[in-house]
């Protein structure tokens, strides 16, 4: 998130960081098939076929201009998001991610995800995927149930969601996430009862689950359909975390469940206030600057069309931004609250730069208030708290300057 973010140049207020933030590297594909209407991610449908070389071509070049922030720096993970990045050909994702480590050191055990929509893969191509050095796949299913895929506006049906799951099986995927939302135009709890059953006898490692939200410059948002009422919709989710804990699946974050040992390394990076590069098309990056005392933000410009002819160049920046110390104490707390343990107080020292005592008072307005319990050692968001999460940032969006 970077509404708080304030443009250079900037007082900087930060203290000292007692050591550097793991390394992760989100690599953004800006196309798909067809703009979904609850969608507000950077996606542009791909009217033929996509320029897929010439984009990673872009990429790779963009990557080495980022490169002097992290020197000597190993990335524990890559995340390739979209749009709908299996769109890519095996070629070019091969090409992608041999430029990368060519370019940036991975970890021997770095987590390497590919976002895939059901209706643009088949088991060979992730075979293909697999073997250019993918580990880990995330299949944005949804549902299973034909009408509701019809009423979001997906390009697949129940038959090429379940084709998706069983071919990351048999491409030989030991970790794989599906996607599956509730509170959709029309869901009855039953429904979202059996699409969450579909779901766990299709045996992935990880589960995202999450309600459908009206976002603002969405087709949705302007046209809103009818969805479920509250009463259904907490009937629905408390449903969904019942089924899916009897399954074996732990809930970990907000809206994120693993069996033991799968968690995404990525996104708890992004939750625990790590830094991550950016590429792409509309793509965001954080890197942390010890020396410099401070945590740096860049963004790029969200069309393909000027990415690509900026191939690499200062035409790719769409802008950038220094923390201040509300930034970084709002931003960290609007990730780590999320997390179901929450955090160490010494974790929030490290990725901020500041002593606990910077958000005393807000902690123990929170912990008051219900919201969270507090050791000194750590902060952990109670039952109410993840409900009314936003009530509880709000207490440190008050801070914000």
């Amino acid at each position: 998130m970077l509404a708080h973010c304030q443009a250079f140049p900037i007082r900087l207020i930060m203290s000292s960081f007692s050591s550097i933030p793991p390394l992760g590297l989100y690599v953004h594909v800006p196309w798909c098939v067809r703009k979904c209407p609850y969608c507000d991610f950077n996606s542009h449908e791909a009217r033929g076929e996509i320029p897929d070389i010439a984009y990673v071509d872009a990429l790779l070049a963009d990557l080495e201009q980022e490169l002097p922030a992290v020197w000597g720096r190993a990335a524990g993970s890559v995340f390739i998001g979209g749009g709908t990045p299996s769109l890519l050909s095996p070629e070019a994702l091969d090409r992608l991610l041999s430029g990368l480590r060519a370019r940036l050191r991975l970890l021997p055990d770095a987590e390497v995800t590919l976002e895939a929509n059901p209706g643009t893969v088949e088991q060979g191509k992730f075979i293909e995927f697999r073997a250019a050095g993918v580990n880990r796949l995330s299949i944005g299913a949804q549902s299973f149930d034909d009408g509701l895929l019809q009423r979001i506006g997906r390009i697949h049906g129940r038959r090429e969601a379940i084709r998706a799951a069983e071919a990351a099986h048999g491409a030989g995927f030991d970790n794989f996430n599906l996607d599956l939302m509730f509170g959709l135009p029309g869901q009855s709890p039953r429904q979202a009862e059996e699409d969450v059953a579909t779901a766990v006898d299709l045996a992935p490692t990880h589960l995202s689950y999450y309600q459908l939200t009206l976002e603002p410059n969405t087709a949705f948002q302007a046209r809103p359909p009818t969805l479920p009422d509250e009463e259904a919709i907490d009937e629905i989710q408390r449903g969904g975390q019942a089924r899916l804990a009897a399954g074996g699946y732990d809930q970990y974050e907000v809206s994120a469940y693993a069996r033991a040992g799968f968690r995404c390394r990525h996104n708890l990076n992004y939750w625990r206030f790590g830094d991550y590069l950016g590429i792409g098309a509309g793509a965001h990056g954080k890197v942390t600057l010890p020396s410099a005392g401070r945590i740096e933000r860049r963004w790029k410009v969200r069309h393909p069309r000027d990415y690509l002819a900026a191939s690499g160049g200062a035409g790719r920046i769409g802008g950038e931004a220094v923390l201040s110390r509300a930034d970084a104490v709002f931003e960290f707390m609007m990730n780590a609250l999320r997390l179901v343990d929450g955090f160490e107080t010494e974790l929030f020292a490290q990725r901020t730069g500041l002593a606990v005592s910077a958000v005393t008072e807000q902690l123990t307005q929170a912990q008051r208030q219900g919201f969270i319990t507090w050791d000194r050692e750590r902060v952990r968001p109670t039952a109410k708290g993840q409900d009314f999460l936003n009530d509880l940032l709000q207490l440190f969006l008050n801070d914000h300057e």
